[in-house]
């Protein structure tokens, strides 16, 4: 497969592994909008949903097709002809559509899931990419629970798929179980194991149930996948998934990797808020790049450094990811220079002297009040006292 060699294929499954929220269903109407959106932030798949599964899924990847132009609509199924049939009708406007089939590779899975031995699994994967391939040309194969594989079981069984017709290999770990360098070394295997893997595109599609998800999906790119999957806020069940916005600003930040993404990072923030709403699933505060304290500066040490020069305490700046600004939070651990950055910003322009008293009273207020408005600063200093 002819590809740029170090563009990340951004997969979004916001609509489908993300949805899987308890509580947290969209309707296909709020589908088609979030897809637009994703389409305008330049994802490169958006994975629409399972349309074997419902009604509503169907219809949704019907009308995701219809609507969206550029990304490729991808649609899941499980390893059978029945699933297949489904998806590829539910594909059938999709200007570039593709099948994600797969079926588990794990010995737990193999045993406890299926109750089949590994060569009948072997078998079945073959037999589904083979089959969906006589509808869609573009077939991703995923290696459920493979972050739990025998490594040398799983090589083997992407060899398989691939020469089965398989353009991309999902490497997934499912639970959240590896670590960033188990993960890693992992992909590392197939790469230099599995003879035909040059055929197709190695995926990571990781779960955060350790809080590891981002961290691993990095740890893949680093070590020859070029395919990431992930969804808006790193919504999904369990802790949920890789976070997208956190991949894409890894690979802006350390550009040292050498990896590139056709996402427009502006929209972000934009995007995150009107998932959160939609999903009625709110961002923590202190999530990475979209929480609400993702460039809050509070502690007066940090507040001198951000206001002498913002690179001491901030590697992404606010208006990369279309966040509004940078905020200077006063609070009771706040120093004079953030005092006065904001009395200033009122209109007030203390001396050194005049200063040290306002934040004596400042330091009081602070330890009683949460949160230091602009009319608590304007009483502070109106009458060089509190009123």
């Amino acid at each position: 497969m002819l590809h740029d060699p170090n563009h990340v294929y951004i997969f979004d499954t916001t609509l489908r592994d993300g949805e899987q929220v308890p509580g947290c269903q969209l309707t296909t109407p709020e589908k088609v909008e979030i897809a637009k959106e994703l389409e305008s932030l330049g994802v490169d798949i958006i994975e629409a949903g399972f349309p074997v599964s419902s009604p509503g899924d169907f219809l949704s990847v019907v009308e995701i097709s219809k609507a969206v132009k550029y990304p490729t609509i991808c649609a899941l199924t499980r390893a059978n002809k029945g699933d297949i049939d489904v998806a590829v009708e539910a594909l059938k406007y999709a200007k570039t559509p593709r099948i994600h089939t797969g079926i588990g590779s794990s010995d737990m899975h193999i045993k406890y899931k299926f109750n089949s031995t590994r060569e009948e699994i072997l078998e079945r994967a073959v037999e589904a990419v083979k089959y969906a391939k006589k509808s869609v040309e573009d077939i991703e194969f995923y290696a459920e629970d493979a972050g739990r594989a025998d490594v040398e079981y799983l090589a083997l069984m992407v060899e398989s798929v691939i020469a089965a017709g398989a353009t991309v290999v999902n490497i997934p770990d499912t639970n959240g179980y590896c670590l960033p360098d188990q993960y890693g070394s992992k992909i590392k295997y197939l790469k230099e194991n599995v003879k035909n893997i040059d055929k197709a595109i190695i995926s990571v599609h990781c779960h955060n149930d350790l809080g590891l998800a981002t961290a691993n999906s990095i740890a893949g790119l680093q070590n020859g996948a070029r395919q990431v999957e992930c969804t808006i806020n790193g919504i999904g069940e369990r802790a949920g998934n890789t976070s997208m916005e956190e991949v894409v600003m890894i690979l802006k930040t350390h550009y040292g990797m050498g990896l590139n993404s056709t996402i427009n990072t502006k929209h972000f923030y934009e995007l995150s808020n009107m998932v959160s709403t939609m999903m009625r699933m709110p961002v923590q505060p202190n999530k990475a790049i979209v929480g609400a304290n993702a460039f809050a500066h509070s502690s007066g040490i940090h507040q001198d450094g951000f206001l002498k020069h913002r690179e001491n305490y901030e590697i992404i700046s606010p208006d990369d990811v279309g966040f509004p600004n940078a905020s200077i939070v006063l609070t009771a651990r706040s120093g004079r220079h953030a005092l006065k950055f904001h009395l200033a910003r009122l209109g007030h322009h203390l001396d050194k002297g005049e200063l040290d008293l306002t934040y004596k009273t400042f330091l009081t207020l602070a330890d009683s009040k949460l949160n230091i408005t602009d009319e608590d600063l304007l009483m502070l200093v109106g009458a060089g006292k509190l009123v």
